[in-house]
């Protein structure tokens, strides 16, 4: 007859839990994978999947009863770490996808704006285009996979204790938010200085030539210089959205 202590069992439990905690709460907020068209199902499956997987990586974890006050604070220390960490990785889609509303501002497409299911608002063109090709991106370039290695690498940076939220005054995620706009102007900017030229071009043109109307062909103008911008300035996209997803990865490691 096999038998086994309660000691026992939590010995094989508590490295598999924390880290499952962790890991579903980071799914549930990153990009991608937190979209509403990701089953909850397959969230929770991933998650125990990683969770089993890492733990050759995973540091020793100190055994907590779970029927202990203590446990509630650990488990409630997970969901922090995760959600923090699925923010920041949210937080560089939504730079690109802000470089992408600057883009559109200068281009005059702002007021092609539709509502978007995935994130219940109203976005432009522009910007829902950056935002889903940051997400082809993030997949094709095993972004999802620097993201899970950054989640085995936090056990070691925020190690598992009951103090949930004692290592956020290391982290300050509450000053990423400049993360947004810096992120996005350096995806903008290039755009953004190209139709600059473009616009003291027409305005020389309506000086020079005032028959000429300028408010008839500046649309036209605008619009093809920026799609061509956007051909060109595309396949160099990866760079400052790696450079950005490997600074916010870095508080976790």
């Amino acid at each position: 007859m096999i038998t086994f202590s309660e000691a026992q069992l939590l010995a094989w439990i508590t490295p598999l839990l924390w880290p499952f905690l962790r890991a579903l709460a980071l799914f549930t907020a990153m990009p991608v994978l937190g979209t509403r068209t990701v089953p909850m199902r397959v969230r929770i499956g991933l998650a125990a999947f990683v969770s089993l997987a890492a733990q050759p990586m995973l540091p020793p974890i100190a055994v907590v009863p779970l029927d202990a006050p203590p446990a509630l604070l650990v488990a409630a220390q997970q969901v922090v770490v995760g959600l923090v960490m699925g923010f920041a990785v949210r937080l560089v889609f939504a730079a690109v996808e802000f470089g992408g509303e600057l883009i559109g501002l200068q281009m005059g497409l702002n007021f092609a704006a539709f509502f978007d299911p995935m994130s219940a608002s109203t976005a432009t063109a522009t910007s829902r285009f950056f935002g889903t090709t940051i997400a082809w991106l993030f997949v094709v370039g095993n972004g999802h996979l620097v993201v899970i290695l950054a989640l085995a690498h936090s056990f070691t940076a925020i190690p598992v204790a009951p103090e949930p939220l004692s290592w956020l005054y290391g982290v300050q995620p509450q000053q990423w938010g400049a993360q947004v706009f810096s992120g996005g102007l350096a995806v903008a900017l290039p755009l953004v200085v190209m139709m600059l030229l473009v616009n003291l071009v027409l305005g020389v043109i309506s000086r020079v030539a005032p028959q000429i109307n300028v408010f008839s062909i500046g649309f036209p103008v605008t619009l093809s210089v920026g799609l061509l911008g956007m051909l060109v300035t595309l396949p160099m996209l990866d760079v400052p959205f790696n450079a950005a997803l490997a600074r916010m990865l870095s508080h976790f490691q």
